[in-house]
């Protein structure tokens, strides 16, 4: 008998698997990405204080400006930029990257692109 599974629940399945693997303590905090249909998000998170350090989004009012759409590859660009140079002005270099369970691919890869093109190591 085959079960039916959302695609929301299987990613989130997919992101538990993946945040099993990351124990990189402090030193190198997660930058974690959320995409949504309209926008994407994207967060470097200290798992050991439990708390967000760095974050960057479509929604910011810098963004807003310049971008059309929050939901494309030029928002994803746009963010994985803001993110890379709020992390250099908090310190921060070497990051591990958590892909949320999404696929490697298009919004997902750009932000990470970017974000490695601007400085950030992972």
């Amino acid at each position: 008998m085959l079960r039916w599974v959302s695609r929301d629940v299987a990613r989130r399945r997919i992101h538990t698997r993946i945040r099993k693997k990351m124990q990189r303590g402090a030193a190198w905090p997660r930058l974690n990405v959320f995409r949504s249909l309209n926008h994407i998000y994207a967060q470097i998170i200290d798992d050991k204080s439990g708390r967000t350090l760095v974050s960057a989004s479509s929604l910011d009012q810098e963004a807003r400006k310049s971008l059309r759409t929050g939901g494309n590859v030029a928002a994803a660009k746009a963010v994985g930029s803001t993110l890379a140079s709020r992390a250099k002005g908090a310190g921060i270099e070497r990051v591990v990257f958590d892909r949320g369970g999404y696929a490697y691919h298009g919004r997902v890869r750009a932000l990470a692109d970017t974000a490695r093109a601007e400085g950030l190591k992972f």
